[in-house]
């Protein structure tokens, strides 16, 4: 199969493998962090092609990379769920090595990216590798694995300000933790689906661990947490009522979402992970862009 296709159908297989769809999640909370930076430290809102291409660039090989790896070091598991068993990688569409090159050329591109934007970028990259690298195997052993991947995508909104700043400051924190607790309730969320097939084959997970009531719950539970700190980002940046406008529309979204999951009806659980997310993350970026261009 391999042998026969086309590049530009391999291309479109591996954009498939790693969902780069779902890149939309986290790139808008790194531009957030980005733009926020640009106009609190520059005095602008745009801070130039330049940073902009390569944060952008960083983004895509780090998820590209984490997403790859995932596929490949999970392929047993997923051979094994029913939901899962038609990946790429199981049914042979993928073999393991071109995962595994695929997410070794991201990597190097996110390297590169680093070291193209400003020392502290460039040290805090392999801290961020490990991350990424070691998530898959976190579902083995605890079911916190909700919040190394908050970890791990949350450094993406953060990574956008210190690619502006070269620094840390209080607003690249707190963008940490909105992700943070917005990834825990989404992947929460998500893992809801695989209850009986984690249960039954010790894959670690908060529904596997609390049940799905309970899960849904701590899901809640972190999207309020992540609601509240939008609000303090807001503070903290000094941002034009606009940005709370914003904030209260994505309250609106966090409230949807979590109206059409319950643990009698888990048919919606992949318009609430997606759907909902796309429409929450689109309307962070729209809504900083506003208040920085604004303000």
């Amino acid at each position: 199969m391999n042998a026969v296709s086309s590049p530009l159908e391999r291309f479109k297989t591996y954009l498939e493998l790693v969902k780069f769809e779902h890149t939309i999640f986290a790139l808008p909370f790194a531009y957030s962090g980005l733009f926020i930076a640009s106009k609190n430290q520059l005095g602008t809102w745009f801070p130039g092609f330049a940073i902009l291409f390569w944060v952008t660039l960083a983004m895509i090989g780090a998820r590209t990379a984490a997403m790859a790896l995932n596929r490949v070091i999970d392929a047993a598991i997923d051979a094994r769920n029913p939901r899962t068993a038609m990946r790429h990688v199981p049914k042979g569409a993928v073999k393991p090595l071109e995962g595994y090159g695929l997410a070794i050329i991201s990597l190097l591109v996110l390297a590169i990216s680093a070291w193209q934007l400003n020392p502290l970028c460039l040290a805090l990259m392999p801290l961020a590798v490990v991350f990424l690298v070691l998530y898959p195997y976190t579902k083995r052993f605890t079911w916190l694995c909700h919040v190394w991947l908050g970890i791990t995508d949350g450094a993406a909104a953060s990574g956008g300000y210190i690619a502006v700043t070269g620094r840390f400051d209080a607003v690249a924190w707190i963008l940490w933790l909105v992700v943070i607790f917005w990834m825990v309730g989404l992947d929460v969320i998500y893992a809801t689906q695989d209850y009986d097939f984690d249960r039954e084959n010790g894959v670690n997970s908060i529904p596997q661990r609390f049940g799905i009531p309970r899960g849904l719950e701590i899901a809640k539970l972190s999207h309020a947490m992540m609601w509240a700190l939008l609000i303090a980002v807001g503070i903290v940046a000094g941002s034009h009522w606009i940005y709370y406008a914003g904030v209260i529309v994505m309250g609106a979204i966090l409230w949807y979402e979590h109206s059409i999951v319950n643990p009698k009806d888990l048919t919606k659980v992949n318009e609430a992970f997606f759907n909902a997310n796309t429409w929450l993350a689109l309307t962070m970026i729209a809504s900083v862009m506003l208040d920085v261009i604004l303000r």
